[in-house]
Parts: C-alpha cells; sequence; structure tokens
C-alpha cells in the first residue's frame, strides 16, 4: 500500500485520512469501528476492505472520525459522524472520481447507513458486521446502494440471521455472505473479508 496521509476540512476542523490513489473513476471512503472502544482506520478488517479495493485498482480512502486519532472535534454519537465521511465523499469528488463506494465495518457501517439518503456522491454501500443486535437500523429503509452484506456465522454483534431478516427491507437483492467460525472481531478472517469483496468487484 502507498497511502499518503491527508487532512479534510470539516467544519471548524479537519479529519485525518489516508489515501491511495489510482487513475479511473473508481473510488471508495471505508470507515472504521466504534471509537469509544478502541476502532480507528488503522483496524485489520478495514485494512482488509482497503487492500481488496487496492487490488483491483481503486483508489481507497480511510478516515478517523471525528476525535480519533489525529482527526478534530469529538465523538458525535454517529451523527456529526455523517459530516466526516460527506467530506470524505466530497474530497474523492473532486478528485474526479465519480464511481464512490462507501464501505464501513461495525460503528462505521452504521454511520454510513444513517446518512446514505445523503450522500449523493456515493454509489454503493458495503456493510461489514452492522452492530443490528447492539444499534437501532430501523432507521434504514430500502436503498438499492446497499449491495453487499458481510457477516461472521459466530457474531453475536451483527448476527446473520437479524440481518437476513432486515434485509429483505434494505435490499433484497444485495448480496449477503456469512464466514463460517468468525466472530465480529474476525481474528481469523480478515482475509475471507478481503476476497469476497474482490469477487464482488470483478462480477460488477
Amino acid at each position: 500500500m502507498s497511502e499518503t496521509k491527508i487532512f479534510i476540512p470539516v467544519a471548524d476542523f479537519k479529519i485525518e485520512g489516508l489515501i491511495d490513489e489510482s487513475p479511473g473513476d473508481g473510488a471508495v471512503v471505508i470507515t472504521h469501528p466504534h471509537p469509544l472502544y478502541g476502532g480507528d482506520m488503522h483496524n485489520p478488517v478495514v485494512h482488509s476492505i482497503v487492500s481488496a479495493y487496492q487490488q483491483k485498482g481503486y483508489t481507497t480512502l480511510r478516515i478517523n472520525f471525528r476525535g480519533v486519532g489525529q482527526s478534530g472535534g469529538t465523538h458525535a454519537d454517529g451523527i456529526g459522524e455523517q459530516d466526516d465521511v460527506r467530506a470524505a465523499l466530497g474530497y474523492l469528488y473532486d478528485l474526479g472520481k465519480t464511481a464512490i463506494d462507501l464501505a464501513g465495518y461495525s460503528f462505521g457501517a452504521r454511520v454510513n447507513a444513517m446518512g446514505l439518503e445523503n450522500y449523493e456522491q456515493a454509489k454503493r454501500l458495503i456493510m461489514v458486521s452492522p452492530p443490528v443486535a447492539v444499534m437501532d437500523f430501523s432507521f434504514l429503509g430500502h436503498n438499492a446502494k446497499i449491495e453487499l452484506v458481510i457477516t461472521g456465522s459466530n457474531d453475536d454483534i451483527a448476527p446473520p440471521a437479524t440481518i437476513q431478516a432486515q434485509l429483505s427491507t434494505w435490499n433484497p437483492k444485495a448480496t449477503f455472505k456469512v464466514i463460517d467460525n468468525i466472530d465480529h472481531f474476525y481474528s481469523r478472517g480478515t482475509s475471507e473479508v478481503t476476497e469476497i469483496i474482490k469477487t464482488f468487484l470483478e462480477n460488477d
């Protein structure tokens, strides 16, 4: 990975990001798990998402939400963080990227979903282990941008059965992948996340 650190203005502060720019229109913004539990853009699952997109020639931009790492601001319960995502999408759009995906893991997946209606520059949403067992997802209605959801068979924070039931509302046409014998933290399953996303991108 040949990522470069950047800072993106949001309101009256800046958030930290790592960008790897490639030719072409394709790009992705990647968001991380809950910052109050140690989540940041260096998380192994975030890294696995970045790797998949880089291997397929996309420009990747992973960000630290407000209050994390060198990002300014303070944690805002997923509300203010939607502005962080919007700023990252805008940054890529200003680089000329017109086919921008939005991918997130756990809390990051929920923040992405919360703002999806307002993220005009995001073409598709990929969610890894959306935390449906511990956070409310009732706000999320049908949205054709939701195209891929991944979780682990032993994930008690993002249980497959609960996701499957909600996916019928979100987008019944979305691809749903369950990785066997993996819990919410993917201690042995990050390479499988990469392979699933690579296959998804190949079939685009």
